[in-house]
Order: structure tokens, then sequence, then C-alpha cells
């Protein structure tokens, strides 16, 4: 069954959007300060692994009303990775407007242990504090996959992206894109305080054990 997001709802959301922004900028902040020596480390492993390439990992995404930003991650593959994409499209393990190989070669050894644990997604949070993304919401597509969108699959960019949600909690790279698509837009007709607190505890339950991050 598809789910279809009354905006006049959402748009009438005052106390939970005000609650939502200050739990991001305080959470976000005080989280960068205490995880600031995992940064360091997670830093100079990239780095020993593969001198030449950057530590950070920026990459233009689409957020809410379609807004274009720059998102930031830890580096988790070879620096040219974006120019091998168009030779493993054809490779591509899941279906949909997005791209997923489990085995990709662009990941470096580093890569593939902070992407297991979800560790690459860190710096996110300075999108979080800068107003981009928030802790909770649907993950934050690229240009080109926007680009295939159907109407009813662009109902995810009625919200702010997050950098976690129901997606990567619920079976991530075991999801397809439909399954996703839903799963972000039952998080966007049902989402309350109560529900992303609920999410971020299933988040850090994820990072321990991991469910399908590749």
């Amino acid at each position: 069954m598809k789910i279809h997001i009354n905006e006049q709802k959402l748009n009438h959301q005052y106390g939970y959007r005000i609650i939502k922004r200050l739990f991001d900028m305080v959470a976000s902040s005080i989280a960068v300060v205490l995880l600031s020596p995992l940064f360091l480390i997670i830093a100079i492993c990239i780095k020993l692994d593969d001198p030449k390439g950057p530590v950070f990992y920026s990459q233009t995404r689409v957020g809410k009303d379609g807004r274009q930003f720059k998102m930031f991650k830890f580096r988790s593959m070879v620096n040219n990775a974006d120019e091998l994409l168009a030779e493993l499209r054809s490779k591509n393990e899941v279906n949909g407007a997005m791209f997923k190989m489990k085995n990709d070669p662009r990941i470096t050894r580093v890569g593939r242990f902070i992407r297991k644990y979800s560790l690459d997604e860190l710096p996110q949070l300075i999108n979080v504090i800068g107003g981009s993304m928030s802790i909770v919401g649907p993950r934050p597509p690229l240009v080109n996959e926007v680009e295939q969108y159907t109407d009813y699959d662009k109902q995810r960019l009625m919200v702010k992206p997050g950098a976690t949600g129901m997606w990567q909690v619920g079976g991530r790279n075991d999801v397809d894109f439909d399954e996703m698509v839903k799963l972000d837009l039952t998080y966007i007709q049902e989402r309350s305080v109560w529900l992303d607190l609920k999410i971020m505890f299933e988040t850090v339950k994820v990072m321990i054990i991991p469910n399908g991050a590749y």
C-alpha cells in the first residue's frame, strides 16, 4: 500500500520542529566534542592506509524541498572513487534509484571497517549543527538519484534528511529502494520526539552489532 504524506499536517508541527532543531544542535555539538578523540584516531588510520587522499569526503546531496548541500563523511574509498563509478554501474546490487555493491573494489581497508560500523557517517554531525541535516530523517540522496525519482518518491524530500533513520536501523543494504522509500515515508508520517529517540537508540545498537552495512 502506498503512503501519501499530508503536507499541511507537516507544516503544523511547530512544537515538534522547534524541539527537534534544539535537540539536534545541542546533541550534535556535545557529540562532536566527546567523539573528537575517535575522530582523530579514524583520521590517522585513513591517512596511514591511503596517504594520498584526504581524510574527509564531501559530496553534493539533495535535502529538504530539493535544496542541494555538501554532506561530509570520513573517506572510505580510493581518491578517484567517483570516476570509477561509471564502470561499476552494471554491477549494482540494489534495485531502484541508488547504487550499492557489497564487494565494491573502490573501498579501502580502513574504509571497509568504518563503513561496517557506520563510523564513516560521524562527520555528518557537522551537517546537523549547520542545519542542512537532522540527526534522524530519510537518507540524503544523490542528485542523479533524485533525477530518477517519481512524484511518489519525492515525498522523501519533504523533511530534512537524517544522519540516521528507519532505513539504517531497519535493514540498510538488505532493503531495496522501494522498501527504503516506504520506511522513510512511514517515518515522515509518524515522526515524533519518541520515535526519534527510539531510532537513535536503535542506531547505537546497530553500530555495535552491524545489520548489513557495507
